[in-house]
């Protein structure tokens, strides 16, 4: 079973998959992310722009989502031959859930310029096991396969796959590991959870390189302000090196 089926052209019902780790009547959100660049992607090429890679993914989450049907609509918001800005909205009961905004760019062959600095994580068999489950509730939690290793609290590298498709349908390598992105804050604790709460209202990545299918990497640090805010920062890879990062705010308080 996926973490979505399809009910509708633009309707989705999320499955058991998806329960929510701070609360498990609710969608986790990681699978969520997922599901709506799928149909960015989907509306590029029915747009006929193929030609245009995902650059930059951001996505605002506007407040809890209950494990109910959800609508869904694209919207190109700025048109252009080489960069274009496209919206996907995620609603239950008319009212927004979660808003992604896409910045597409024109590809181009650089490969003779390509490289970076970022130095690369050991591979995943390198990496021990590591049970989630022991930290965090939920089905989506529940999903996945990771191997860790941390330097300490908020500190961590570890790699993650999933074997759940994340639809009835086929979708790219990009919007599968999409729907892993928001696994960042919950894999470098800084605090146990269940005395301090640690929400992302939001996630921002940028990718200056596809993904390749099968486990993706994460080198992720956690701070914690003295005002009720927080950051987590990941530089993300998958197995033939780093490929962009994520950055996602905290709303933290004692529970």
């Amino acid at each position: 079973m996926p973490y979505f089926l399809r009910t509708g052209e633009h309707a989705f019902m999320p499955t058991e998959h998806t329960g929510g780790a701070w609360n498990t009547r609710e969608i986790h959100i990681a699978p969520v992310f997922g599901l709506l660049t799928h149909l960015i992607e989907q509306d590029r090429t029915a747009r006929g722009r193929d030609g245009m890679r995902l650059g930059r993914l951001s996505f605002d989450i506007l407040g809890p989502l209950p494990l109910e049907e959800y609508q869904t609509e694209v919207t190109v918001l700025r048109p252009g031959k080489s960069v274009e800005l496209v919206e996907a909205v995620l609603s239950h009961g008319g009212r927004p859930g979660v808003r992604a905004r896409a910045w597409l760019l024109t590809a181009t062959d650089t490969a003779a310029l390509a490289g970076s600095p970022l130095p690369r994580l050991g591979a995943p068999e390198t990496f021990e096991d590591y049970d989630p489950t022991t930290v965090w509730p939920g089905g989506m939690i529940a999903s996945i396969e990771v191997r860790r290793r941390s330097a300490g609290p908020g500190d961590a590298q570890f790699w993650i796959r999933s074997d759940v498709p994340l639809l009835d349908e086929p979708v790219s390598a990009l919007a599968q590991t999409a729907a892993l992105f928001d696994i960042a804050n919950g894999m470098a604790v800084r605090r146990d959870p269940t005395e301090v709460a640690f929400p992302n209202v939001d996630l921002t990545v940028h990718l200056f390189r596809d993904p390749e299918p099968g486990w993706l990497g994460y080198d992720t640090a956690v701070s914690f302000g003295p005002a009720g805010t927080g950051l987590t920062q990941t530089t993300l890879h998958d197995e033939n090196g780093p490929i962009g990062a994520i950055a996602q705010i905290l709303a933290v308080r004692e529970q």
